[in-house]
């Protein structure tokens, strides 16, 4: 009897020690707030941008900066800005409008080059584990210069200290 009791007493005892580490899967370990969770203000500041392949023309780097948008306060408003080169790719200004949203861990934002019609969108993603620091997704040309095929590209914001 001896011998069962002991074993029970060292169940209970190995459940209590080891029960804090099993719930502890269910959680990310650096804390992060999950994409799904994210609100537009967590995005506030500004960002590195590089994109992947660009089209000819747009520069492969550019500095976005987001804020609270002036009329939707759950929303984000910003700017693109860009440094052209001697062609600067027809339809996109160096600094563009952005307004858009995030909507259960998805980035999606309109830019406007002339604040009348939209120029490119951009719809991205939380990298996993980056804790909000780091977005990836597709931006689409949609200027009026662009290309009835023209190719999604791929960009990776970065978030600015």
């Amino acid at each position: 009897m001896n011998s069962r009791l002991f074993l029970t007493v060292s169940f209970f005892v190995a459940c209590s020690v080891l029960a804090p580490f099993a719930a502890a899967q269910d959680k990310p370990a650096t804390g992060c707030v999950p994409a799904h969770r994210m609100q537009a203000a967590q995005l506030y500041g500004q960002w590195a941008v590089v994109f992947t392949n660009p089209p000819a023309g747009l520069p492969a780097q550019a500095i976005l900066r987001l804020t609270r948008h002036a009329e939707f306060s759950e929303s984000l408003a910003g700017t693109v800005s860009r440094q052209f080169g001697s062609t600067a790719a027809g339809g996109h200004a160096a600094r563009a409008a952005l307004a858009g949203d995030l909507d259960e861990g998805m980035l999606l934002l309109d830019e406007s080059s002339d604040n009348v019609s939209i120029t490119g969108t951009w719809n991205g993603e939380m990298k996993p584990g980056s804790c909000g620091r780091v977005y990836q997704g597709l931006w689409k040309d949609t200027s009026a210069s662009a290309a009835p095929d023209a190719p999604d590209v791929a960009f990776t914001l970065t978030k600015l200290p």
